[in-house]
């Protein structure tokens, strides 16, 4: 997805498309847009409380919400006219966010590999991106592309920098990376086009556990510089959580 235009992506109308024989897409914006992402989030709530026959299945991203239903159960065209209706009651722009959401503290080691690449295309010195990186938290935009994988942002426009033109062969799980204007951190080890400026010891993904996900959409992340040595410490304490902690949002 582009980056954030958020000039053009206010204007747009939600889209409502025929995604094969059982799946519909409301689509909010095209690009990275953070009101188009509010509306995604709070839209797929709506959605899932209004329990409409059929559908199985909901999942956002960062500008637009996937259905899966059932065609022995309801059709497209019953489904586009129900989704059209609810679209209707309100702007989904400035809906509140669902609640249920958590704010996370992950300890990160700030050596990655690319660190002083990545600070100087966003024209910063390495430990001004460090400050910067660390300074706030920053929203969970959507899961994907691997499993538990957060797409975490939008950064500030001078994080707007481009992907490498080779991919890096593998970064660790747990690595932290910037393009774009969004972070990601790697919940297993990854081939990527992304910069590393950070590796953690927080684990996304958790497989055999009871929430196999740990971070959600609308959650936010706070990265907090520590040491290699306190990292270390954490991750012997904590191996699947790297020493991250976690309050209620809302």
């Amino acid at each position: 997805m582009n980056s954030p235009d958020t000039s053009t992506a206010k204007a747009a109308r939600p889209e409502v498309i025929a995604m094969g024989l059982s799946g519909l897409l409301v689509r909010f914006s095209d690009r990275l847009d953070p009101a188009a992402n509010r509306a995604a989030l709070a839209f797929r709530a709506a959605v899932v409380a209004e329990r409409l026959p059929g559908v199985e299945e909901t999942a956002s991203s960062l500008g637009s919400v996937f259905l899966r239903f059932d065609p022995l159960v309801t059709d497209a065209g019953e489904l586009e006219v129900r989704l059209g209706a609810l679209l209707a009651e309100r702007d989904w722009r400035s809906a509140d966010l669902p609640s249920g959401r958590r704010r996370w503290t992950v300890p990160a080691v700030f050596d990655g590999p690319q660190l002083a690449e990545a600070a100087a295309l966003a024209g910063l010195t390495p430990a001004a991106a460090v400050a910067d990186l660390t300074s706030a938290p920053v929203p969970v935009l959507a899961l994907g592309f691997a499993p538990g994988l957060p797409y975490m942002g939008p950064l500030g426009p001078h994080w707007d920098i481009p992907r490498q033109t080779e991919l890096t062969p593998t970064a660790p799980a747990g690595a932290v990376v910037v393009a774009v204007r969004q972070i990601i951190i790697f919940p297993a080890a990854t081939p990527t086009g992304w910069r590393q400026v950070a590796r953690t010891g927080f684990r996304a993904f958790r497989p055999g556990t009871a929430q196999p996900f740990a971070l959600a959409p609308g959650d936010e992340v706070i990265l907090q510089a520590v040491t290699v040595a306190e990292l270390d410490r954490l991750v012997a304490e904590d191996p699947a959580g790297g020493g991250a902690r976690v309050e209620a949002l809302a």
